[in-house]
């Protein structure tokens, strides 16, 4: 089973950039999408809706801002929109699949970055998220939730960790967060189940010489319920085309995972 989620900077923008070319070549089962950054009227090009996948978007009620999406090989049982918290979801940051007893999210985490006024939505994201996921185990499901999660975990998550403990995106509250989720809720960071290079980033910059220099950040991720941890077979970042100023990051986990 394999799962792609790439947050696209504008989905029209990308399409010209070539990812819908890209795509059809990797085989995805799943393919979960970030910041689309347009309104599901503005999408009815063909590209946008790929062959062989059953297509879902979630848009933000303000036009040309944030959007998820989801692809799925096979249609899923349910598909939920929006993660139950009116505020978040007027932004449109969630999109769930359900396939039996496994779900796949497509997740757009706020960003604080242009002050405190939007670090604090991004708190009260982090804390409803939390929620959301406690319900999804209590209700006896596997999840694999996908996406920006707009902070980077660990040091070796950040080229310039150093320069960067306070800003928003390595805050030491927001690293604590995942700490509390990684290792106290036992959820899985799948990227982190193999061995991987240093200097291995999804985010970069688009000013100065970010991408040239490989001045990155980690902060896109498959979160895994504790009962996938062992799952995933291999993992891939994929670097030799731009789409936007974030890397699409592949997982492949085992074949019996679901219904697939």
């Amino acid at each position: 089973m394999r799962i792609i989620t790439a947050n696209v900077n504008g989905i029209r923008a990308a399409a010209r950039k070539g990812f819908f070319d890209w795509l059809p070549k990797q085989n995805a089962d799943v393919v979960c999408i970030q910041e689309t950054k347009a309104q599901i009227h503005q999408l009815s090009d063909q590209v946008f809706h790929p062959q062989d996948y059953h297509c879902y978007y979630h848009d933000a009620q303000k036009p040309g801002y944030s959007g998820v999406a989801l692809y799925c090989r096979q249609e899923p049982d349910i598909i939920i929109v929006g993660m139950g918290n009116d505020e978040f979801d007027a932004e449109g940051r969630y999109l769930e699949a359900q396939f039996g007893k496994l779900s796949v999210v497509s997740l757009y985490l706020p960003s604080g970055t242009s002050g405190d006024v939007r670090q604090a939505v991004k708190y009260r994201c982090m804390d409803f998220i939390e929620t959301r996921l406690q319900q999804i185990l209590d209700a006896g499901r596997e999840f694999i939730v996908c996406g920006d999660w707009n902070i980077a975990h660990k040091n070796e998550d950040i080229r310039n960790w150093k320069g960067n403990q306070k800003n928003s995106g390595f805050l030491p509250e927001e690293r604590a967060w995942l700490d509390k989720l990684f290792d106290e809720m036992q959820f899985v960071d799948a990227f982190r189940e193999l061995p991987q290079q240093d200097h291995e980033y999804t985010w970069w910059s688009n000013r100065g010489q970010a991408w040239a220099n490989n001045t990155g950040w980690r902060i896109d991720y498959h979160v895994l319920s504790p009962g996938l941890k062992g799952s995933v077979v291999a993992t891939d970042i994929y670097r030799d085309e731009r789409f936007s100023d974030h890397a699409p990051l592949t997982v492949d986990y085992r074949d019996n995972l679901s219904t697939f």
